[in-house]
């Protein structure tokens, strides 16, 4: 059975989806969840993007040593090296250089001729050979290029020294028997493509990147790029846990194998959802909530009968729990932590400190605590990724017949800062009081969703919204059966981000400047 690598590209291409932006701390999270899932290619970032990034790429090279750790570049030598660099300490590095090759990009993106193109992609690959013999080639809408001159880039790529030709779907645009025909004729026309790894990259534009993807496979292509949950740029990428699975699933038609853990699935989709605040739709295949749900009478009948005749899968085989009663009020730490052990995850003790404290205050409130639950309180209340500049400390929210008023008490850099606000609800009302706290701050609410974890009236309530604070977008994610002091605590959870951002920037600009008077 043939084995197709698992190229990640969630950090990179997936983070580009709107509002997905992470930060350094919650990318290397992430990056250790896609180790432990079993991912072949781990695309870390775009070093040359920036400063965060460059350094992000640099810790995760540091500290996650078993899938090949990516960073992508740019025809250009300063990206080629300013990648190289972020990926020095990596176990094994792979630079991923890229140029366009369709005509259109040639004529209004990159505004050059076609030789040009081609003189580019081998300097670039060239320049990247010089710091590994792991060198990606990817020629940009390649769907849409002359097919003709798309093999005349190839073939210059390979002849450079690139070991893996990547044929992207950029826009989205083919259907799997397009995506068939380019691979088959690529492989016709040049020779030397066999030598290499072929592989995939499709956007889902019009609902066919696992399609596309697949049909690459089919035709040759032995790596597959894909995000988890499909997450990326306008309408996402090919998403990894459809791919891994219909392979996985449908062997007697797909005989291919990855080295992916199914069972890892879950989590990974789970922990990206707390990370990016972007939940899949209920529907989504393999992740969504109503994946392995069943209403109809008939269905719910045969289910429990025999699983086969409506589950092509089972929820263990991707590591969706079912939800289960499993502490209440009179459990003790020891119980907690045995429980989030079972769940998958081993915690420190100041995590499970925090933990209990919150799992405590949630016992007061509900009569029994679900797993779901407790993932919650993980994700939203342990996990720290930002140093927190604004803590919570007091809300108190009146709502009348017309205005809400909200008193709201921050710490801010060791002090108590208490102001109060008015709005149209409670809401707005708390926004408001942070906002004349945080008053050098510019804050622009956009999105702000909320939705049940748990059912029944004691639900916990997950907030998670989207913020343009200081012309950029920061997420911001809280729980609780409160949801105003959820919604509240998650507005702070984006304020510190763009606090942290301003952190981050000032460095940057500060070890420039010392750069620069060398």
């Amino acid at each position: 059975m043939d084995r197709v690598l698992v190229f990640d590209t969630t950090l990179r291409d997936g983070e580009q989806s709107p509002g997905a932006s992470m930060t350094p701390a919650e990318k290397l999270h992430m990056a250790q969840q896609l180790e432990t899932l079993g991912v072949d290619v781990l695309e870390a970032g775009f070093p040359a993007s920036s400063p965060a990034d460059f350094a992000s790429v640099r810790e995760i090279a540091r500290v996650v040593r078993q899938p090949v750790i990516a960073g992508l570049a740019r025809a250009a030598d300063g990206d080629i090296d300013r990648a190289a660099a972020a990926l020095e300490s990596a176990e094994r590095a792979r630079l991923h250089v890229f140029i366009a090759t369709s005509d259109i990009h040639l004529a209004h993106k990159l505004r050059i001729e076609r030789e040009e193109c081609i003189d580019r992609a081998v300097l670039a690959v060239q320049r990247a050979r010089r710091y590994t013999d792991d060198v990606e080639f990817s020629a940009v809408d390649a769907t849409r290029s002359d097919p003709a001159f798309l093999a005349r880039v190839v073939k210059a790529a390979i002849e450079a020294g690139a070991t893996t030709i990547n044929l992207p779907d950029t826009v989205g645009y083919a259907h799997p028997e397009e995506i068939r025909q380019m691979l088959l004729t690529m492989f016709a026309t040049v020779r030397s493509l066999r030598d290499v790894v072929v592989s995939v990259h499709c956007h889902d534009d019009l609902g066919l990147a696992v399609a596309n993807s697949l049909a690459g496979i089919v035709a040759g292509a032995r790596q597959v790029e894909c995000t988890v949950n499909g997450i990326g740029e306008r309408a996402g990428n090919a998403a990894l846990e459809e791919i891994v699975m219909a392979l996985h699933t449908r062997r007697d038609a797909l005989p291919y194998e990855t080295g992916v853990r199914t069972t890892e699935i879950g989590r990974a989709s789970y922990l990206l959802s707390h990370i990016t605040g972007i939940h899949p739709q209920p529907n989504k295949a393999i992740v969504g909530k109503n994946a392995f749900a069943h209403e109809a009478g008939i269905h719910q009948d045969g289910v429990l009968k025999e699983a086969r005749t409506y589950e092509i899968m089972t929820p263990e085989s991707v590591g969706v729990r079912c939800t289960s009663l499993v502490l209440g009020k009179h459990s003790g730490r020891h119980a907690l932590a045995r429980r989030y052990h079972d769940l998958g995850y081993e915690l420190d003790q100041e995590e499970l400190g925090r933990a209990y404290e919150l799992f405590k205050d949630l016992a007061d409130r509900k009569k029994s605590i679900l797993d779901e639950d407790l993932l919650a309180i993980l994700h939203h209340g342990c996990m720290d990724h930002v140093p927190g500049l604004f803590h919570l400390r007091e809300l108190d929210v009146s709502c009348g017949s017309r205005t809400a008023v909200a008193r709201v008490a921050v710490e801010s850099a060791g002090m108590l800062r208490v102001s109060m606000g008015e709005g149209d609800g409670p809401l707005a009302a708390a926004f408001a009081a942070i906002d004349s706290i945080a008053a050098d701050f510019r804050i622009e609410l956009n999105e702000l969703s909320i939705q049940a974890i748990t059912p029944g009236g004691d639900a916990v309530g997950e907030v998670s919204l989207q913020a343009t604070i200081d012309g950029k977008s920061f997420t911001g994610g809280a729980a609780s059966p409160d949801v105003v002091n959820a919604s509240v605590r998650a507005y702070l959870s984006a304020l510190n981000k763009a606090a942290h951002a301003r952190t981050l920037e000032a460095d940057a600009l500060e070890r420039a400047s010392y750069v620069w008077g060398v």
